[in-house]
């Protein structure tokens, strides 16, 4: 059986909206898109930490419709030199998709149609490794609601936005950190499974 690992950018106060530029995601105003990125060009620590806590086990990556056409768009179409452009391109990508149909425009991507939370429970029982969720956070949320996440790998950095879409939403979860390191610019980058309800 796959497990679901999230694995997420958040501001001390729990924010996930937007956090690699301004025009990522502006829904209801928010006004601090790409509040993540400067800290993290900063301390590349941070990212290769984030890296090494997924421990190489991701068989395969999962995306909410907006996250799959911004983010792995941006990252399979930038000239820059950067250490994500194989592992999107390579990895099988899942996409939990009311609107968007086949053929999807990146390679290695699969259509999840319908309801995500019952593609997304189908896909967990039908292989192995881990399924991770890179961004995406209306879907992330409802698979939380529905019991869905295994682990949390989370960046957490050192800014309080007061306002944004939060990772959690409403839903109540008990967390057990199993790894945690901090880097030099403060940058923590800690990974939590979620105890049993």
């Amino acid at each position: 059986m796959r497990r679901l690992v999230a694995v997420e950018n958040i501001s001390l106060d729990g924010v996930m909206q937007a956090p690699a530029g301004p025009e990522e995601d502006t829904r209801d105003g928010f006004p601090y898109g790409g509040w993540a990125a400067e800290l993290m060009a900063a301390d590349p620590d941070a990212a290769r930490a984030s890296l090494d806590q997924q421990g190489g086990r991701s068989t395969a990556m999962l995306f909410g419709r907006r996250t799959y056409l911004q983010l792995v768009g941006h990252w399979l179409t930038t000239a820059e030199p950067n250490p994500f452009t194989e592992i999107l391109r390579n990895t099988p990508k899942y996409v939990a998709s009311r609107t968007l149909s086949e053929p999807l425009p990146h390679p290695n991507s699969i259509l999840l149609p319908g309801d995500a939370v019952e593609a997304v429970a189908a896909l967990k029982a039908d292989g192995e490794g881990d399924l991770v969720v890179l961004g995406s956070g209306v879907l992330l949320r409802d698979l939380a609601a529905a019991g869905l996440v295994d682990s949390y790998v989370l960046t957490i950095l050192p800014v309080v936005l007061g306002r944004g879409a939060r990772l959690f939403g409403d839903t109540h979860a008990r967390l057990r950190v199993t790894s945690s390191r901090t880097t030099a610019t403060g940058i923590v980058v800690a990974t939590y499974e979620v105890a049993d309800q």
